[in-house]
């Protein structure tokens, strides 16, 4: 016997089944069966693993900015980071394999730098973090062009690029396993554990929800919402080593990166004024919004009608975030 959920007076009880399944999965499932209709490529396993791929950097950077938004805050500079990331790693390594790794660790070490100046003026200078951020995201994008005089030098090496385009072939049952998607799944399922399953994750949601009675509890918000700013940074450089090796060097590469993780994590649940959310929700909220991209793709929607989409999606994104908060409260 199914039993029933609690529902708001006047409204028709729920089974409890239902209630739990998340409505942006049933969204992407949709999307999903209609991207499989009009392309036989996406009904094959190895055509769901290259849409795996290809989603890969918007994913793990919603899972970063996960932990920004519910700590309350935003992260507007994960796009302008991407782009520097990809820059920079071209003209350290510049086809060299062997520069591969100092590439890399220099990428990580930049993204620190950034998560650390994002949180520290937020959380010391009192900075409402999107303008923090949006300072940082100029800078951070200012100083990309001024590194490569405003037109990317150098190439990545292939051991680089593996990163983005490598595949495991010959496997059963999915034929090909792409590097991202092994890359996606290990970073969503470290945010997860930092989120769900560690003390600091839930201080995370404590502060997002009430930072006043959280810092009279002793909790320490100001380091919580400089490690938050950190797990971002961070993620957008791992989102940057994929795209880079995916899609190779430009200035653009990072472009539009920062708004559409927002908007995905929201879509997957992520409550935009804090205190809510999770990395599951975000992860599937990614996948849903890059579904629906591809989607407008196959059906030839031409690029300046995506864009107006897209800000279609983050507006009612917002309006539902703003409805989430209002019941919750």
């Amino acid at each position: 016997m199914i039993s029933l959920a609690r529902s708001t007076p006047g409204e028709p009880p729920r089974p409890a089944l239902l209630r739990r399944v998340s409505p942006c999965a049933l969204v992407l499932i949709a999307l999903l069966i209609a991207i499989c209709s009009i392309s036989p490529l996406y009904r094959t396993p190895a055509g769901l693993m290259a849409f795996l791929q290809r989603a890969t950097p918007l994913v793990v950077l919603t899972c970063g900015q996960a932990f920004v938004l519910i700590v309350g805050g935003f992260d507007l500079s994960v796009g302008s980071l991407i782009t520097l990331v990809v820059i920079g790693s071209a003209m350290i390594a510049n086809g060299d394999p062997a520069l591969t790794w100092q590439a890399i660790a220099v990428a990580y070490a930049l993204g620190l730098v950034v998560g650390l100046i994002n949180g520290g003026v937020v959380a010391y200078l009192k900075v409402p973090s999107i303008i923090a951020t949006l300072g940082t995201l100029l800078s951070v994008k200012g100083a990309a062009m001024m590194w490569s005089g405003g037109a990317p030098s150098g190439y990545l090496p292939q051991n680089y690029r593996y990163f983005g385009r490598g595949v495991i072939r010959n496997l059963p049952g999915i034929e090909t396993l792409p590097i991202a998607v092994i890359v996606l799944v290990i970073c969503i399922a470290l945010c997860a554990w930092l989120l769900h399953r560690t003390n600091f994750g839930r201080l995370v949601v404590m502060i997002g929800d009430n930072p006043n009675a959280a810092e009279l509890a002793g909790a320490p918000v100001r380091p919580v919402r400089i490690a938050a700013f950190v797990i971002s940074a961070l993620s957008a450089v791992t989102a940057g080593i994929v795209l880079g090796g995916f899609s190779g060097v430009s200035v653009d590469v990072g472009t539009g990166y920062d708004l559409q993780a927002i908007a995905a994590a929201v879509v997957g649940g992520v409550v935009l004024l804090g205190g809510s959310g999770s990395i599951a929700g975000a992860a599937i909220g990614a996948l849903t919004l890059y579904a629906l991209f591809t989607l407008l793709n196959l059906v030839g929607f031409p690029e300046p009608l995506r864009v107006a989409v897209q800000g279609l999606i983050l507006i009612g994104a917002a309006a539902l975030s703003a409805r989430r908060h209002m019941r919750r409260t």
